[in-house]
């Protein structure tokens, strides 16, 4: 590459209104760099040849907190990182240390391998942090490098947007959910080409679902404690990257470039499918872990600006994580560089919106708690960009105020634990009433009917990616995460399971048909309640991490998700019963639910709840412990719905309204089930559940059933 000129103040002025953007900018015959630092008292622009051979030049301009210049000359290639000047003076929240290359914030590629290395610590590990290291970490540092202008193809998400109401989310794990496939080719398993692969999207297509919820999928670096152990990160939640797709699910893991044409491939394949890619983003803290941890990026840029930290001790980060560091979201600059990542996500890699992991951290301003008005939701809120983003949050954190289910502002979608804990407990462990049974089917109106917000405000899951599978949930009692190297005091230590009286795999054949029977009830129950329903992949083939309920650092078949051994008959299940949600629109209308009064609300759905014998239910019957077996009709007159739901140990006999009605699914029959007509009764075997409808067609030709 020839070299470049000296780097000079700025190019020319953008447009009026439209502020420079940070990181690196390819224009006017070569790249801008532009980074922000409050406290720093000089940057210098790094840059490498092919030989590893680095320059160094100051930047030459500052606007506010923005360090800039441009390099004529410059182009796409040009490696590159940053070194910032300025106090270390630990206990006042400066760490600045000029001996540590930094990597840009906004890089779109990272090159180089990343290793734990001594050199990477802002001062010498095992001594006081109270004087810089001055060992140099440039060649052993990742590096960014200027990245292409992407050429613009046509918005293909703009045609599909799927509606809240008809969304069923599907979250899976790239490497997780291809690295087994049978019919995707050797080479793609495991990455995000794999995903685009017509076999995985055939699959996604024929169960139903219509939105991908992937795991991250940012650059994202191992935690120092797994080095050692042989383990890494496997579900991503480090992040350091912001702008770049981890290469780790590339089939080109050494080419940022094709690394980021194959992630926009794989988006472009997934809507192409009719389906909608969304990602879970890791705001809450980054790689560089607690005051401890290393200096990669923003600890050496300006460590007070990005981080929340202790008032009572500027030297310590404030852990609202449980990663050790806590972004600091009452900064412009933070949020300007959360809400630059998103626009990059979806107006060049083509995605459809955002899972926000432990979300009250974004909603944090001040020195307390979550605020749904807070600054970032106010820009968000705002941005012409991400205005039609769907947007989901993982509503609590470790910090003051963390529990924050149904408070988030009337665009996000949130993930209900309420949900998860009420079914499981009244289907696995039957110490629940009916009331919370109706309350978590009809949408938890306890926590989301307020502002305007809608059932779909709700997004209902049974298992998800931290925790146990579900087959899991029904085959263990306790955690089993030895091979985590924590002596199994790391996942969650009370999930509400039951191993319906053996831990573990079984050849029982009563035991296992217990097991699947609650399977389906469980499934069942998630698909006919109203809110959005997440499936975690895997769980339609039976998906087992044999007890294992925080899989993190696995890596490998315990959490790749087993095809091999898939169960068909609950796959054929799944399908069907996420069919039924899809024909009867009673069962997916996006409204909250009334008595079925005349002068109800209209934009209600009458629903009237009643007991096995057919009566309506009183105030006396929701708080009847003896009894739990619970019938709800939606809709009136020929536009009807019944589910029956039987958590009771023995067969149910369900006194019917005025009829006809057609069984059109029954859990205790995993097969297809062909249309069973009934009239005044139908029994109902243990732990099960029953969709009828009313009639239409020939369905009344089967042969009754009372």
């Amino acid at each position: 590459m020839a070299r470049t000129a000296e780097l000079m103040p700025m190019a020319r002025e953008l447009e009026a209104g439209q502020p420079d953007p940070l990181g690196a900018t390819v224009r006017d015959g070569g790249v801008n760099f532009a980074i922000v630092s409050r406290h720093a008292t000089r940057v210098e622009l790094c840059t490498f040849d092919a030989g590893g051979h680095e320059r160094r030049m100051p930047l030459p301009a500052r606007s506010g907190d923005v360090h800039h210049g441009f390099l004529p000359g410059a182009g796409p290639g040009l490696v590159y990182g940053f070194r910032a000047h300025g106090p270390y003076a630990p206990r006042e929240g400066h760490r600045f240390n000029p001996h540590k290359l930094l990597l840009d914030p906004y890089a779109r590629e990272i090159v180089g391998r990343f290793e734990w290395r001594e050199v990477h610590f802002g001062y010498r590990r095992g001594q006081p942090d109270t004087e810089p290291d001055p060992r140099d970490n440039a060649a052993a540092m990742l590096k960014a490098r200027v990245a292409a202008p992407l050429e613009q193809r046509p918005n293909s998400a703009a045609e599909l947007r799927v509606p809240i109401a008809e969304t069923i989310l599907y979250e899976l794990h790239v490497k997780g959910l291809t690295k087994q496939h049978p019919e995707v080719p050797e080479p793609l398993r495991g990455t995000y080409a794999g995903l685009g692969h017509r076999a995985c999207l055939d699959h996604l297509r024929g169960l139903g679902v219509t939105t991908l919820s992937l795991l991250p999928v940012h650059y994202c670096v191992p935690e120092l404690h797994l080095d050692p152990l042989g383990l890494t990160n496997y579900w991503g939640y480090n992040t350091l990257g912001f702008f770049c797709p981890d290469p780790r699910l590339s089939s080109n893991p050494n080419d940022p470039s094709a690394t980021r044409a194959e992630f926009r491939a794989m988006v472009a394949a997934v809507h192409e499918a009719g389906l909608e890619v969304v990602l879970d983003v890791v705001f809450n803290h980054t790689a560089e872990g607690d005051e401890r941890g290393p200096t990669s990026s923003f600890r050496g840029l300006d460590n007070a600006l990005y981080y929340r930290l202790d008032p009572e001790d500027r030297a310590k980060q404030l852990n609202w994580t449980g990663c050790g560091n806590t972004l600091d979201f009452g900064q412009p600059a933070v949020i300007r560089l959360v809400l630059d990542s998103l626009r990059y996500w979806v107006k060049d890699m083509g995605v459809d919106g955002f899972r926000f992991d432990l979300a009250p951290i974004v909603g944090r301003s001040g020195p307390g708690g979550f605020d749904p008005r807070s600054p970032f939701f106010t820009a968000l809120e705002h941005d012409p960009v991400l205005a039609r983003a769907k947007l989901i949050a993982e509503p609590w954190d470790l910090g003051p105020d963390g529990y924050a289910l149904g408070r988030f502002p009337g665009r996000f979608l949130e993930w209900n634990d309420r949900f998860r804990d009420g079914v499981r407990r009244l289907w696995l462990r039957r110490d629940l009433g009916r009331g919370e049974l109706a309350r978590r089917v009809a949408g938890s109106s306890d926590r989301f009917d307020h502002g305007g917000r809608l059932p779909s405000a709700s997004v209902n899951f049974i298992a998800a990616h931290d925790g146990f599978t579900l087959a899991d949930l029904l085959s263990y009692a306790r955690k089993h995460n030895h091979e985590n190297g924590e002596d199994n005091r790391d996942g969650h230590g009370h999930e509400i399971s039951c191993n319906c009286g053996v831990e573990g795999p079984s050849e029982d054949p009563q035991l296992l048909d217990q097991r699947r029977r609650l399977a389906r009830a469980l499934l069942a129950t998630l698909f006919v309640s109203r809110g959005t329903p997440m499936l975690r992949a895997g769980d339609e083939l039976g998906d087992s991490q044999a007890g294992n309920n925080n899989a993190y650092c696995q890596d490998n078949a315990l959490s790749w998700v087993d095809w091999a051994g898939a169960d068909l008959e609950l796959l054929a299940f799944v399908r069907r019963l996420i069919s039924v949600r899809a024909e009867h629109e009673l069962l997916r209308r996006d409204s909250w639910l009334r008595a079925p009064d005349p002068g109800g609300a209209p934009d209600r759905l009458p629903v009237r709840w009643r007991r096995s014998d057919g009566a309506c239910m009183t105030v006396d019957d929701w708080h009847d412990p003896r009894r739990r077996s619970l019938a709800m009709m939606l809709g009136e007159g020929d536009d009807a719905v019944l589910v029956l739901f039987n958590p009771e140990l023995e067969v149910v006999l369900f006194a019917l309204p005025p009829g006809p009605w057609v069984v059109v699914l029954d859990s205790a029959q995993p097969g297809a089930l062909e249309p069973i007509a009934c009239t005044s009764s139908r029994s109902l075997a243990a732990q099960a559940v029953a969709i009828l409808a009313r009639p239409s067609g020939s369905a009344m030709t089967s042969t009754p059933n009372n």
